[in-house]
């Protein structure tokens, strides 16, 4: 997707050779009408997936989320990452470990959120590793559900994320695909 390319070469920052800060309109400042926009790409490549319902992990990729599931006109579930008093009985959980954090967390699915029959679209910021994305899968297909595709706003093609992904037969549609980071670089990789 060539606006959010041009977005992340303008205001994204390569802080290392494996963590690109992309604060100012993914997920701290949220550039609404780029978020349209990627709702839009992503209901072009899913909307003959069967998909039923959009997932996403707390909190970068709810905006995503969001705008993909109001232009595919279906609900939307938050994954959650933090503990929560309300969040207690029929839940699905496991263990992710963050990248970016360097420390595991419990993503949590309450059961009422989903359904055998349910094709599920797990949207999230970031693909590196793949620690999140797999997080996800393990709880749809606990609760006997399926993928029918994983939407991912910025890949970071350089780490085995993608490729573990799609080894195990999942869709992987990416919008921005970065071949490499380091101070002052930030390249794609050529589609």
């Amino acid at each position: 997707m060539e606006t959010l390319k041009q977005r992340i070469l303008a205001d994204g920052v390569a802080l290392s050779e494996t963590v690109l800060k992309v604060d100012s309109f993914l997920n701290h400042g949220v550039d609404a009408q780029l978020m349209y926009e990627i709702g839009t790409s992503f209901k072009n490549y899913f909307e003959h997936h069967q998909v039923t319902k959009i997932f996403t992990i707390e909190s970068s990729g709810i905006a995503p989320a969001v705008m993909t599931a109001m232009q595919m006109d279906l609900p939307m579930v938050t994954l959650k990452k933090q503990s929560s008093k309300i969040l207690k009985d029929d839940l699905y959980q496991t263990t992710v470990h963050s990248f970016t954090k360097s420390t595991d967390y419990q993503l949590t699915l309450s059961k009422k959120y989903i359904s055998k029959d349910d094709h599920v679209l797990i949207i999230d910021d970031f693909l590196a590793n793949g620690e999140a994305a797999l997080g996800a899968i393990r709880l749809v297909e606990e609760a006997g559900a399926k993928v029918a595709g994983i939407g991912i706003v910025i890949e970071k093609s350089f780490q085995p994320g993608r490729q573990l992904l799609v080894d195990k037969g999942y869709d992987v549609y990416s919008l921005a695909r970065i071949s490499k980071l380091g101070s002052g670089i930030i390249e794609f990789v050529e589609e």
